[in-house]
């Protein structure tokens, strides 16, 4: 039987909560800053349609970056063992993702397929995707947010196997930059029977349309 690690894990959660908000600058400091930045581009802060521009972004901004006070490991908590022995994949397909990467908070959006297989138990179904968006409101690279919700979904309900697949365009190439529009970027993650059994990674990619 696998260790448990809930009480290390809630240790580390508690922590990493409490060194984010030692270090979170209060309400009106943030709006300073969106202040200096529309200062910055050219525009005039008190102007009147600009007035009340940095308390709405920084209300925008604990929505969309909530992630970071959310720990995504306690979303799977709640496992269910009656299950009549289902051994099968089990797979959430299209899941919208929207988050920002982490060089340019610029937008990122796409869909990602998540599936794994149970060993036991399973968890409810929207908890997949929650486990998702707590990941896509930080910060990010794609890469990163894919190995993350593989990992924790494998660490916390230690399935046969996790598969998670992330399809995406990225603002910060199609907007700025090189300016290539309708490019879309490709990252999985797969472990234990996704990786090691061809077949079961062959069902897979069947399933999601094998997008790389």
């Amino acid at each position: 039987m696998a260790p448990d690690n809930h009480g290390s894990a809630e240790n580390k959660s508690r922590a990493r909560f409490e060194a984010l908000t030692a270090a979170r600058p209060n309400r009106e400091d943030a709006e300073a800053a969106v202040r200096t930045l529309i200062q910055w581009i050219g525009e005039d802060p008190d102007r009147e349609g600009l007035l009340d521009t940095p308390k709405r972004v920084v209300r925008a901004y604990e929505e969309l970056f909530g992630g970071y006070w959310e720990d995504p490991t306690a979303i799977l908590e709640r496992t269910f063992e009656e299950t009549e022995q289902y051994e099968e994949m089990v797979l959430l397909r299209d899941i919208r993702l929207e988050s920002f990467c982490e060089h340019h908070i610029l937008p990122i959006i796409g869909k990602v397929h998540i599936a794994y297989v149970p060993d036991g138990r399973v968890v409810g179904v929207s908890k997949l995707a929650r486990v998702l968006e707590v990941y896509a409101k930080r910060m990010q690279i794609q890469e990163k947010l894919t190995a993350q919700v593989a990992n924790t979904i494998n660490d916390v309900l230690r399935p046969k196997g996790v598969a998670v697949v992330v399809e995406a365009a990225h603002e910060c190439m199609t907007t700025r930059g090189v300016h290539k529009p309708g490019v879309t970027m490709v990252t999985k993650t797969l472990l234990g029977c996704f990786r090691d059994d061809p077949d079961v990674r062959r069902e897979f990619m069947s399933f999601v349309g094998n997008p790389g």
